[in-house]
């Protein structure tokens, strides 16, 4: 049997028309009556997305105090219903205009009451779904493009997902870490169990193992039931460490055993938990170089895992950046699919050296929506000079040995980040000569450090 859907029904005296009739077979009546003053902290009709004003039923306060009761009841849409003299009054016409959807004249008909409830709780559900969809951000298009170093990231990622491993993302600020995470879980056998992120920079020590493990009842003060911490919820699925380079020793310390052994202990138990969780963690900084300064834990650093990818910055894929934009534009509301950027404005993007990444994108591209008039989105509406001799300048960055060199810089450093900068193996993943690939990184300027010394092939 349907479910009756909720219908609020304001008017002086109780509907004379039975319960059992063609308009209440669909609607659960909710009767409120407009006597005295509103109770805002019982208010009636909770749960009710639309309703009914009896207009012919309300005399002299009780049309004055009307617009007390609506304003303060939880209704999206409402329908007025009045005799026909009713519409002659001006105050009337301002209530309804400033209230209602739409109005009915009675004698009441049921069927075509119903009607207009049901078209108007139907639209309700169309706001409820977009009201609850995220508006569009960078990290909904981070991947995309067609440049050679996002194309690279793409089948890493691809890859990953097929394996159980656990994997470290780097990356700097927003280059779309976390959409690379969801990337895999999405791809993976995991894709229908949860996806639970955890942000290491705002977990405070004194709660990381309440936070991640869980407690059990009476376990402190207020611990009134037991609760499950964030790594047992990911339990059959994937927990995400955002900014694990955050973590301080001590919290480090405290997810060893998680990694070792995939076992947990909640708070105030002795009996470890088993939890198949799939870990995948973000950083911006290398661990390696953390674990050389002693800033992160080396038996951390290995099981975090071996399968290790690097986001490349979007001043080394300027040649997505025309898509991307595009894309944002495209996704975003205020948008309304009819601003585009001039070619001045493209210039000027791919020119710039994008210090923010995606987040940068954006917010000037959202900046630009809020500020330009007008079809076209040109440089000033985003932030950028209009100086013809920039846009001389920049337009030299779009130069096919531009574009070259940025590959070749890319790869280089995708394929040491994957060879942990043991120059021999990135040579072998790049198919080229120890000493081609030195060369080439003199030629890029991409600085050997002593991370990038040649190590002792096995």
């Amino acid at each position: 049997m349907k479910e009756k859907r909720p219908l609020v029904w304001l008017s002086a005296v109780y509907p004379v028309f039975s319960a059992n009739g063609p308009l209440f077979r669909d609607w659960q009546l909710i009767h409120a009556s407009p006597l005295g003053k509103p109770c805002t902290g019982d208010r009636p009709g909770s749960g009710a997305r639309v309703g009914v004003f009896d207009l012919g039923s309300l005399k002299g306060d009780q049309l004055t105090q009307l617009p007390q009761w609506l304003d303060t009841m939880p209704v999206q849409h409402w329908v007025a219903t009045l005799e026909s003299h009713q519409i002659q009054s001006p105050e009337i016409c301002a209530l309804i205009n400033r209230y209602c959807k739409d109005y009915h004249t009675l004698p009441l008909q049921a069927d075509r009451l119903n009607a207009i409830l049901g078209h108007l709780w139907g639209m309700s559900e169309l706001q409820a779904k977009a009201s609850r969809a995220k508006p569009a951000c960078y990290h909904d298009v981070a991947l995309e493009g067609e440049s050679m170093a996002i194309r690279h990231v793409r089948e890493l990622l691809q890859k990953f997902a097929r394996t159980e491993e656990s994997v470290l993302i780097y990356g700097e600020n927003g280059t779309g870490k976390e959409a690379a995470a969801r990337f895999i879980h999405d791809n993976s056998p995991r894709k229908n169990k949860p996806l639970i992120a955890v942000n290491c920079a705002a977990l405070p020590r004194s709660l990381t193992q309440n936070e991640l493990f869980g407690h059990e009842k009476g376990a402190f003060t207020h611990a009134m039931s037991a609760q499950k911490g964030r790594i047992e919820a990911a339990n059959g699925g994937t927990l995400l460490l955002i900014g694990v380079d955050e973590l301080c020793s001590e919290q480090q310390s405290a997810i060893l055993r998680f990694l070792q052994e995939g076992l947990i202990e909640r708070l105030g138990s002795n009996h470890p938990i088993s939890v198949d969780t799939r870990l995948i963690a973000t950083s911006t900084k290398p661990l390696e170089q953390l674990v050389r300064t002693g800033d992160f834990r080396s038996d951390v650093f290995y099981r975090l895992g071996s399968l290790h990818v690097l986001l490349p910055p979007l001043r080394e894929r300027k040649e997505d950046i025309p898509v991307l934009a595009r894309r944002i534009l495209s996704a975003t509301p205020s948008a309304k699919g009819t601003r585009r950027l001039t070619d001045n404005a493209l210039i000027c993007l791919a020119g710039h050296p994008w210090p923010g990444n995606l987040r940068e994108l954006q917010n000037r591209l959202r900046q630009a929506l809020l500020l330009g008039e007008g079809p076209l989105i040109g440089s000033e509406d985003m932030g950028f000079t209009a100086n013809p001799a920039d846009s001389y300048d920049r337009s030299r960055e779009l130069s096919l040995d531009a574009f070259r060199s940025r590959a070749d810089r890319q790869a280089i450093s995708v394929s040491l980040a994957l060879a942990h900068n043991n120059v021999s193996a990135a040579a072998r993943l790049l198919n080229i000569s120890r000493v081609s690939l030195y060369r080439l990184m003199d030629k890029h300027r991409v600085p050997h450090g002593a991370s990038a010394r040649p190590q002792k092939d096995n």
